[in-house]
């Protein structure tokens, strides 16, 4: 049995909780299989392996595992095609958790739980999967080339633990063992896939070969408007090329009054987002407290927030928080009209063609939601080709996302997954947050609204300096 160095710790270490991550090609399921099988023929151990979605026995493990006992010429087993037992009284078993989670509560006395395709593991699986094994010193082992970083898998097992693992590739505590593996951690990498890695590496957009490849999050969606690639460019932007912030300071306030959702907020200071946070406790009300005291704490120059929604009723406890302070503040209405209307839009010069046709803000997007998103798009897009391309931008024209930014993989997941909705009369426009929950599945982006409202545009003052904000 050959296991990479990288994967020693998982028969060395007991956990509960073991987890192995990366992409194609890191020999992680092979590995496991193999590992399996052995304890099934020493410990006469009892495996379950599952996936959340088996709709017959060619959807599972079972083959893999067929394959190596076969490859190691363990003895004693008998494979079935439904099971594979071992005449010491060790077996496998096998399961899909969406459709059978009543089989998995019945699955009592099992030592080992394997669960491949982790990634896709719903919320109510993960939950069921802990009680249930229950044997002394047994323990659930996950394998997965983790989606988005919003999945529940993620938001379990990796994004906790993410600046472990980004930094040292391992993560251990007492009840967690969590591993990520790639092809170059891979000693017996097969030749034949090195080949379509290349060709891959040569073809594919960087995110998603990175998310294949080396088993990054794959944060994007059909028709986002914000590709991961863009977002990765734009992280530390400002040190990348060599801008500082300068200009003013806005703090951006997402009230998210769609029941259970967090509430947002954002920094930004001139072309740099320098923060964003999330909080999930009290109504809108001690949301927009805990959002002003940030603002007053980072010593901001203008605050907006949502003012669609329950948001429209903060006006006045807004401008009582800021009584004595110099900070401005102004309602966003998302749901308005563009801001600027009668003005030309400018797209960046890389997506201008000859048959591109001017048009005013008011013939190009639907809302002034659709418009500061398709502004932040921009500054992405820019800022990506400034960064990888080595074009000059101006830097007013950039957005930079600080890596010091604590939610920074959830910014990414919720930005990569924002949406453009198809529009009868060729207008730009954004999926709602109802339209995202309900028709995609995804959460409500709230640190996203509250970065594309903090591009919220001061107005100048009579003499140019400083700014009014329109009340």
């Amino acid at each position: 049995m050959q296991i990479p160095d990288k994967l020693l710790p998982l028969i060395q270490t007991p956990k509960r909780f073991k987890i192995i991550v990366g992409g194609r090609g890191s020999g992680k399921s092979t590995t496991v299989a193999d590992i399996m099988a052995m304890k099934v023929q020493t410990e006469k151990a009892k495996v379950g392996c599952f996936r959340e979605y088996q709709n017959s026995i060619e959807d599972s493990v079972h083959a893999l595992i067929e394959e190596e006992i076969e490859r190691l010429k363990i003895p004693g087993y008998t494979i079935g095609k439904s099971f594979i037992d071992h005449g010491r009284g060790g077996k496998f078993r096998f399961r899909g958790l969406a459709r059978s989670i009543g089989g998995v509560k019945s699955m009592q006395g099992f030592k080992y739980f394997w669960i491949e395709e982790a990634q896709f593991l719903s919320i109510s699986s993960i939950k069921i999967l802990t009680p249930t094994v229950r044997v002394k010193d047994s323990e659930i082992w996950f394998t997965a080339n983790v989606m988005s970083s919003a999945d529940p898998f993620s938001q379990r097992f990796i994004v906790p633990f993410q600046k472990y693992l980004d930094r040292d590739g391992y993560y251990e505590d007492d009840m967690h063992l969590i591993i990520v593996i790639n092809h170059s951690d891979n000693p017996w990498f097969p030749a034949v896939l090195e080949q379509e890695r290349k060709h891959d590496f040569e073809t594919l957009d960087r995110a998603l070969y990175d998310h294949v490849w080396e088993g990054k999050y794959n944060d994007s969606i059909e028709n986002s408007i914000i590709t991961a690639e863009w977002f990765d460019a734009c992280v530390d932007a400002h040190k990348k090329l060599g801008f500082k912030p300068r200009g003013t300071k806005i703090v951006s306030h997402d009230p998210s009054d769609l029941g259970p959702d967090d509430k947002g907020l954002a920094l930004r200071y001139g072309s740099v987002i320098l923060d964003t946070q999330s909080q999930a406790f009290g109504d809108v009300n001690e949301g927009c407290d805990w959002a002003t005291d940030e603002a007053i704490e980072k010593n901001a120059d203008l605050f907006t927030w949502d003012g669609d929604g329950m948001g429209v009723s903060l006006k006045r406890q807004v401008k009582d928080s800021f009584v004595g302070k110099h900070i401005e503040y102004e309602m966003f209405r998302g749901s308005n009209g563009p801001e600027n209307p009668d003005e030309i839009y400018e797209e960046p010069d890389e997506m201008v063609t000859e048959e591109t046709k001017r048009h005013t803000n008011k013939e190009t997007f639907k809302n002034r939601r659709a418009q500061f998103y398709w502004k932040l798009r921009d500054r992405c897009f820019n800022t990506y080709l400034a960064v990888t391309k080595g074009q000059w931008k101006d830097p007013d024209t950039l957005i930079s996302f600080s890596s010091n930014i604590k939610d920074l993989q959830q910014l990414r997941s919720e930005l990569c997954r924002i949406p453009r909705k198809p529009n009868g009369n060729g207008l730009i426009q954004i999926m709602t947050k109802l339209e995202m929950k309900r028709l995609l599945k995804i959460e409500s982006p709230n640190l996203a609204d509250a970065v594309m409202m903090s591009l919220i545009t001061p107005e100048m003052k009579s003499n140019n300096v400083g700014y009014r904000p329109r009340r």
